[in-house]
């Protein structure tokens, strides 16, 4: 986090972790209960950046990401994936272009790891690839007025698209998937505290975990260090939040991407659920279905979990189909742990194609 961006949260009443996290503003409970409801500022610095530039960058990344990197463009990011050969993912990220150069943005532990892995693959070309996670300060706003207040403190009108993306003033603005409208703002440390100030007259600062919630409500999934190659990305719904093509050609693991799409193999995909109980769900956590055949066995994994205004815990979790359609109950943690109550997500989830 740049130390400048650092102290102005501070100085409005930031509460940071060891990681530099923003947890809360004094008031957490306070703060999830509004961001379900209301208008929300936070701060992204738990998110990293990692740029791609170069006259090879858009052909580099192009063959190493799920999605086409093509129609990525000024006015339009995508979510996308950077997956093992066998198809397993590395990385989640939104993908946007701003002053010529392409950012991936991930949870900010992967984006060392993510960088170590590509530069492997430059060879020949023309592309420089670096930590960009200081470069940039971002923050984001949701909220049912989000739309009207970000125009009126940016001076620009927001896009009116999720994935679309509007620059102006030196801030990038991107609109995300969200239970109401939902913004990122990137740009240089003055404009963006700049906006944050005017938003901060008519909308609540949130630390990491509301803003986390609203992920999960969106059903946008996530790659964290417990779960790297855990999940193929239909398991995860990337298909169902388009994060992928099967039009745009080879990348690493797309054969099996491709087989599992086309040959109908998917027998695990993302749901939400909830679950009451004082330990709070991790990524990575196991799940169990003590009814099934295999009562000790794992059926699936926690995405990503935070906390409920109302008690428990929201969370993602990639399970098998037959466990979470079955009609039997899941169980966090062990085949007697706290049992999970499934919540609808908020898109369809496609059916395989066939080639």
């Amino acid at each position: 986090m740049k130390p400048e961006w650092k102290r102005f949260l501070v100085d409005r009443g930031a509460e940071l972790d060891a990681e530099e996290r923003v947890l809360h503003y004094g008031n957490p409970d306070l703060e999830l209960r509004v961001v379900t409801s209301g208008d929300v500022i936070c701060d992204l610095s738990h998110l990293g950046l990692l740029a791609a530039h170069g006259e090879d960058a858009r052909d580099f990344l192009q063959a190493q990401l799920t999605n086409d990197v093509r129609q990525v463009s000024e006015t339009r990011s995508q979510l996308s994936a950077y997956c093992t050969p066998k198809g397993r993912m590395l990385a989640v990220f939104r993908l946007f272009e701003r002053e010529g150069h392409l950012y991936l943005e991930m949870p900010r532990p992967l984006v060392e790891p993510t960088l170590a892995r590509l530069r492997k693959y430059v060879l020949r070309s023309r592309v420089v690839l670096e930590d960009a996670s200081d470069g940039l300060v971002r923050m984001g706003l949701s909220g049912p007025k989000a739309e009207r207040e970000l125009a009126e403190a940016a001076g620009t009108a927001p896009p009116a698209e999720v994935d679309g993306v509007v620059h102006a003033d030196g801030l990038t603005i991107i609109r995300i998937p969200g239970p109401h409208p939902r913004f990122e703002i990137h740009g240089e440390l003055e404009p963006v505290r700049r906006v944050w100030t005017r938003l901060d007259v008519r909308a609540a600062p949130v630390g990491v975990e509301p803003w986390t919630l609203l992920d999960i409500l969106a059903g946008i999934p996530t790659v964290l260090p417990p779960t790297v190659e855990a999940f193929v990305p239909q398991m995860a719904n990337l298909h169902a939040v388009g994060g992928l093509s099967f039009e745009k050609g080879c990348y690493p693991g797309q054969e099996v991407v491709a087989r599992m799409q086309y040959l109908g193999k998917l027998k695990r995909r993302m749901y939400r659920f909830h679950v009451d109980g004082e330990r709070a769900p991790s990524p990575g956590d196991d799940l169990y279905a003590p009814a099934g055949d295999v009562p000790d066995q794992s059926v699936g994994k926690v995405v990503a979990a935070a906390p409920w205004p109302d008690g428990g815990w929201e969370l993602l979790a990639v399970v098998q189909i037959a466990s979470a359609e079955g009609g039997g109950t899941l169980h966090l943690g062990s085949p007697e742990g706290p049992s999970l109550e499934p919540r609808p997500l908020p898109y369809a989830l496609p059916e395989p194609r066939r080639a």
